[in-house]
């Protein structure tokens, strides 16, 4: 698994140039000279021309972006788009005959599964760990805004972020995005993006330099029993918390503190499951949701558009 997963496993190393602010010494000393931070993430050749699959955190704001190959070679990577939502990147670099993994599919993937994960922790870049599948669908984390990863075991530091966890044949079954709990001190406990949703991200993002989602404009919670008795809501469940100006939404009449059920006639689990459903529709479309407003049901179509930049962020 290793000899045939870790060729296309790359180091990324990006640079950022910071300009320092104006200081009241300027006139005495000069303006103070821009600070150039280094970052280092992993990333993984998915094709062969040169697409590599990484972490937008690894990447975002950098000015250069440089690529470091098993073999030693080296390139400048351009970003060819990039989707904070789900934590996602795709960069090209121009070489010749690129080692490209094989991908996988998390859909098969089963708890208890054996993994391997690669990357360039702490800048060892090569670097082997291995460990299990510990969890599948972990969301509401906080990482990214569509979430839905695969916990491991598996060792993962600083540098892995953008790397490949692969599993026993080799083949890519997620990107590994965040380790949980350092700050408590826990160990054990990292996510990776499923390949699945990683190779919907890359063909969007290859297609049209960004992913397109669908959007009606509401921004959703969950709500406990006891809040919802507090508030006066008629049960516990997923509420619309407010609604963007001039959305769809706001158009056909939803409101705050609408309690939303089901979209497309399937129930929704929580409030981050309702917009992801929301998202997969496509620009143009309409989509259908079924609810409680005080003790009333109702129905109603909304015309999906796609999601502006910023509330992907």
């Amino acid at each position: 698994a290793v000899r045939a997963a870790a060729p296309a496993v790359v180091s990324v190393y990006t640079q950022r140039t910071e300009r320092a602010p104006a200081s009241a010494f300027d006139p005495f000393f000069g303006p103070q000279r821009p600070r150039v931070q280094q970052g280092l993430g992993s990333g993984v050749i998915v094709d062969s021309q040169g697409h590599i699959i990484t972490n937008h955190h690894v990447i975002a704001g950098s000015d250069r972006i440089r690529v470091q190959l098993s073999d030693g070679r080296e390139a400048d990577a351009a970003v060819v788009g990039s989707d904070p939502g789900t934590d996602l990147a795709v960069l090209q670099i121009q070489l010749p005959k690129p080692p490209v993994m094989k991908l996988g599919r998390s859909d098969r993937v089963q708890v208890g599964d054996v993994v391997l994960a690669i990357g360039t922790p702490l800048g060892l870049s090569q670097t082997v760990t291995h460990g299990i599948v510990s969890a599948l669908g972990r969301a509401q984390l906080g990482v990214a805004v569509y979430e839905n990863f695969i916990q491991t075991d598996a060792a993962i530091n600083f540098g892995n972020s953008g790397g490949a966890l692969v599993d026993f044949r080799g083949e890519l079954i997620g990107i590994n995005t965040a380790v949980l709990g350092k700050d408590l001190g826990a160990e054990g406990i990292g996510v990776a993006i499923p390949v699945d949703l990683v190779r919907g991200v890359m063909q969007e993002i290859v297609q049209h330099g960004r992913v397109i989602r669908g959007w009606i404009g509401i921004v959703t919670v969950d709500v406990g029993a006891e809040d919802a008795s507090r508030v006066g809501l008629a049960h516990a469940g997923v509420a619309i918390a407010n609604l963007y100006r001039d959305s769809p939404a706001l158009e056909v009449g939803l409101a705050r503190r609408d309690i939303i059920e089901a979209v497309n006639g399937a129930p929704v689990r929580n409030a981050q499951d309702a917009l992801a459903r929301i998202a997969s529709h496509k620009p143009g479309s309409t989509v259908k949701l079924e609810g409680l407003r005080g003790t009333r049901r109702f129905s109603v179509d909304v015309k999906v558009i796609e999601a502006p930049a910023e509330t992907a962020q």
